[in-house]
């Protein structure tokens, strides 16, 4: 199993510039490179300041520079929010610019109150999102492309620059329920997931989906499970403890967008109340000792997940991270950064 890492830019201090966190940011790239890690993983969010990532493909080339080898994933661009003319552009400079080593991940979109902000509503949202997705692909694939939709209807014309991989980028499918992975997978998309919005046994149930298109594609089969986790190595159990209530909070704050129209002052989003309680909410989340997280992460391997993607970036301040990163290099991912056997559940 590989171990990528989440570049959330969580903005939890508002009273510091952005531009600190952003240097932060930054020198947590160069650390997970340094250390091991398979993947950077930036996603997109508008307009509040859980994941301050406006473009993540300004942050891919940003991040491509400071950096040398670690691919970098977009997690994700939200199709329905673009031009899609535009942004296969967008993603074609930014595959040269970063010579080859970005992974375009793309989405529905997951926050209702940025569909309020943009006009959009989520329905429409789902039915452009098919549409870009083909329109996209076919932008990065063909020259002279004409197309007539719902969403889009011009003449011919053709993205430039071309992308450097060929045909293009590799593609990445946000998914949660498993019809949707079994499909996206079925289509030849590999698949992030975030297993902590579904039931305790969702982990099961995604991996499950994902395995029985791996079977049914056999041998010629390569595409990737890849699941978003909350992560932090923490130096004790107090620490543990502490950084548990952090992550509780964001994820308060992440419910607030996601399932209302918002309650945000001047992009500072607020904690609403869940339905999850706090103490099961600390069993599904990898937060807690080098031993313990080792047993929750095991768990993922042995589902036959190919990459766990680490949200270290939930509130803790950037020197915790730092040092959770290290804890998880020496500890964990020597014993799970090696091929498993894969667990068919069901």
């Amino acid at each position: 199993m590989d171990f990528g890492f989440y570049l959330p830019a969580h903005w939890h201090n508002m009273k510091v510039h952005a531009v600190h966190m952003y240097r932060e940011m930054l020198t947590e790239a160069k650390h997970a490179e340094d250390l091991g890690f398979s993947s950077l993983h930036i996603p997109e969010h508008h307009f509040l300041n859980y994941l301050v990532h406006p473009h993540p493909l300004i942050t891919a080339a940003r991040v491509a520079g400071e950096t040398k080898r670690i691919p970098l994933v977009t997690a994700v661009l939200v199709l329905p929010f673009y031009d899609v003319r535009r942004l296969a552009g967008e993603i074609a400079l930014t595959d040269c610019l970063t010579e080859g080593r970005l992974e375009v991940g793309v989405g529905r979109g997951a926050f209702l109150y940025e569909f309020d902000r943009f006009g959009i509503t989520v329905d429409e949202g789902r039915e452009k999102f098919e549409d870009s997705l083909a329109l996209l692909k076919k932008l990065l694939t063909e020259e002279e492309v004409t197309w007539d939709s719902k969403f889009y209807k011009f003449p011919a014309l053709t993205v430039l620059p071309r992308p450097l991989q060929q045909p293009y980028p590799p593609i990445w499918i946000a998914c949660v329920t498993p019809p949707a992975i079994y499909h996206s997978a079925k289509n030849g998309y590999h698949v992030m997931v975030m297993p902590l919005r579904t039931t305790e046994r969702g982990p099961e149930l995604q991996a499950e989906a994902f395995d029985k298109a791996r079977q049914e594609g056999g041998a010629k089969f390569s595409r990737k499970l890849a699941m978003l986790l909350f992560c932090y190595v923490a130096s004790d159990r107090k620490d543990a403890e502490e950084k548990i209530r952090l992550c509780y909070t964001a994820q308060q704050r992440f419910q607030n967008a996601f399932t209302t129209s918002g309650d945000i002052k001047g992009g500072d989003i607020q904690p609403n109340p869940i339905d999850l309680p706090i103490e099961t909410f600390a069993e599904r989340v990898v937060i807690g000792t080098a031993e313990e997280c080792y047993e929750k992460l095991k768990y993922f391997a042995d589902l036959g997940t190919d990459e766990v993607v680490l949200n270290m970036n939930f509130g803790a301040d950037h020197k915790d991270v730092m040092g959770s990163m290290e804890r998880l290099a020496k500890h964990i991912m020597p014993r799970l950064k090696t091929d498993r056997p894969k667990l068919v559940v069901g």
